[in-house]
């Protein structure tokens, strides 16, 4: 199959023109009536309850229904953010598996396609109240957008024997992934009451989002439950290996429940349960603790994702995926040469010198090829094998993009020859950029129209073109 290559172009396309709804009706949930509220030409609903909270025995537990209501819940505020690490704040609580919706439907009969925004932060932070995810500017291009939080960190992603053995399926870790599993069910159930289409979903996120919808299009648990999916610098087509790096960051479920017993000692519990009596702001971090990312555990990830694409083992829908020109600006290959040469040694091993060739390091400086192996080795290498992959033997149709919207920098400016680093495709494809950078341009706006358009246009149609 041939894949689509996009290139994000400086074209202005029209969006929806704005409107006035009406004073919105309660809308009826399989647990309960919900009350959005009117915010111009969209209803907007936040806080909606998709599962239980995951708190006390249901800590490190998949999500379980949630509790059904009387009456009418008012659905204005957003929920609190998942916790990310130790010190709480007053927007973070263990209780945070909820969603948003975002609807421009003045019917439940308009059947509308659905997007549903699954947010990035490495697995170990993450919120869908950030200014940047806000849903409107895509929901007035004729989708409902949904945004979906989900546990982070050691909270989302512990594994150990304990929770292995309570497990029907022998597995534990992947409790966030199980979180977006949960929510995408939901919507399934619900959606069609906002004025949604259940049959026409499609999944998006960024980096760790991305890799996560990379993940879901591999997990026999998603099946059927979405129908196209939108990757920005995700992918996990990486093998699983005891030392982890950005872009090879799986474990088996053996290495992660050991890591998973090493976080306990640290956390000075002697058992799960005592784990489970530890304040969420007490528990010791868990980034760079291999408790803190999915992992490869038989039954959510039945096994490493090349060889499940190799055997053609995924739900096959039409993606979109791409990467951005300067994701390795993120993130340092090292503050010198040498220091460089031998983080690729450390890495690569026996590939190193045919990598060192073509990613050479300057003299007396690391130039922009040592970013760009550090954006090929975390980012293009994952989004490349899946598009090919996908292409070679699946039967929906395959898009690749690559996004280099940047400032243009002067010859003599420390920022000559940078690209677009990681991250800062996502304001632009929610039309939010102008949000965080007053330097926004006409032509920013343009561009951010163009991605906004072609990602709801996949929504649709399952092809991004016009």
């Amino acid at each position: 199959m041939r894949i689509a290559l996009l290139r994000i172009a400086c074209t202005a396309l029209l969006g929806v023109g704005p409107g006035f709804a009406d004073e919105p009706a309660p809308v009826m949930t399989q647990y309960g009536q919900v009350l959005g509220v009117a915010e111009k030409d969209l209803t907007v609903y936040r806080g909606v309850p998709f599962a239980a909270p995951p708190v006390g025995d249901l800590r490190w537990r998949p999500p379980q229904p949630a509790a059904s209501w009387d009456g009418v819940r008012q659905a204005v505020d957003f929920a609190p953010d998942p916790v990310a690490g130790p010190g709480v704040g007053p927007s973070n609580s263990e209780d945070c598996l909820y969603l948003n919706v975002w609807t421009p439907a003045k019917s439940t009969n308009e059947r509308l396609p659905v997007m549903v925004w699954i947010y990035g932060g490495g697995f170990s932070f993450g919120s869908t109240s950030t200014p940047i995810h806000n849903g409107e500017h895509l929901a007035r291009k004729g989708v409902i957008l949904v945004s979906i939080t989900y546990r982070v960190g050691p909270l989302g992603f512990l594994a150990h024997p304990e929770l292995s053995a309570e497990s029907p399926h022998h597995a534990s870790g992947n409790y966030g992934l199980l979180d977006m599993i949960a929510g995408l069910k939901w919507v399934q159930q619900n959606i069609a009451a906002f004025g949604g289409n259940p049959d026409r979903v499609t999944i998006f996120g960024e980096s760790a989002g991305g890799i996560a919808v990379s993940m879901l299009c591999a997990s026999p648990e998603a099946k059927g439950l979405f129908h196209g999916a939108i990757s920005q610098s995700g992918g996990s087509f990486g093998p699983p290996r005891p030392t982890t790096y950005p872009g090879e960051n799986m474990k088996g479920l053996a290495a992660a429940e050991q890591a998973g017993v090493a976080y306990a000692e640290r956390a000075g519990a002697a058992s799960i349960a005592k784990l489970r009596e530890i304040a969420p702001g007490k528990l010791p971090p868990g980034w760079g603790s291999g408790a803190a990312w999915p992992i490869i555990d038989g039954w959510v990830i039945p096994d490493d994702q090349y060889k499940l694409y190799e055997a053609g083992t995924y739900n096959d829908t039409p993606i979109l995926v791409g990467y951005n020109s300067d994701e390795g600006a993120s993130f340092s290959p090292g503050n010198s040469p040498d220091e460089y040469v031998a983080n690729v040694e450390k890495r690569f091993g026996p590939f190193a010198k045919q990598l060192l060739d073509a990613y050479p390091v300057g003299e007396e400086n690391v130039p922009r090829t040592a970013r760009d192996l550090m954006r090929d080795a975390a980012f293009g290498w994952h989004t490349w094998s899946w598009a090919r992959l996908q292409s070679r033997g699946g039967a929906s149709k395959v898009f690749y993009y690559y996004f280099d919207q940047h400032p243009r920098h002067s010859a003599d400016s420390p920022r000559a020859g940078y690209g677009m680093p990681h991250g800062v495709d996502v304001p632009y494809v929610f039309q939010t950029y102008d949000r965080n950078d007053p330097d926004f341009t006409t032509r920013d706006k343009a561009i951010s129209d163009t991605a906004a358009t072609y990602w709801t246009n996949f929504a649709k149609r399952g092809d991004p073109n016009g």
